[in-house]
């Protein structure tokens, strides 16, 4: 008997990413909403102790962070392609561009929505540099390739495109043409229409109890 997946997420959170991964995947799992108040419950707190979500459980092991989790998911289930195979050469661009995401991405995104400025003094201490100079680097890229890891779509275009399009969305993220472009290939997924669709519901429900 496989072990089984359960996604502890919340519709209006980020762990709309971690649904889409498990979408991709193709895999059956159960998914327990945790309201915001149930974060912080000591129950929920043996899941993570951060208390926030996206949290994964996969039989025995438990992962938490979104980029941990698509990585994670993408080498537990090889047969959906959703990683370069081991001992490829775009397995260093698939960890690379995973893990910018996850560092200087989200760092720069986060102080741009809070309006923390950095102080040209203040540049060499700051992991992502500049905001324009992170931009920058993800916008080569993704001129130079139609998927951020090759021309193969992988489990980094599920954490990296989840950034872009919350960036796109609430202003984070510049509207240039290179991400747009990416965005609207990567939305019109089967599995991430689905993963929207799923969550939007759900949205829906919480406010109409509410």
């Amino acid at each position: 008997m496989a072990d089984e997946l359960v996604l502890y997420t919340n519709p209006m959170s980020r762990g709309g990413t971690a649904r889409w991964m498990l979408e991709e995947t193709g895999q059956a799992y159960k998914a327990e909403i945790v309201d915001y108040a149930r974060m912080k419950s000591p129950e929920y707190l043996t899941v993570n102790p951060m208390g926030k979500v996206p949290a994964l459980r996969h039989g025995a092991t438990l992962v938490t962070e979104s980029a941990a989790i698509c990585a994670y998911l993408a080498d537990a289930f090889p047969e959906a392609g959703l990683a370069p195979p081991h001992g490829s050469r775009l397995r260093g661009p698939y960890y690379r561009w995973m893990f910018f995401a996850a560092g200087p991405l989200e760092a720069s995104l986060t102080d741009k929505a809070l309006g923390v400025t950095i102080r040209p003094e203040q540049v060499r201490m700051v992991g992502y540099g500049t905001r324009e100079q992170t931009l920058a680097a993800l916008e080569d890229e993704l001129k130079r390739s139609e998927y951020i890891a090759g021309h193969r779509f992988t489990a980094a275009d599920v954490y990296v495109g989840s950034h872009v399009g919350f960036g796109l969305m609430f202003g984070t993220i510049d509207k240039r043409p290179a991400f747009e472009r990416y965005w609207a290939l990567l939305s019109a997924r089967p599995a991430a229409v689905r993963a929207r669709e799923i969550d939007d519901r759900l949205t829906a429900e919480s406010r109409k109890a509410g």
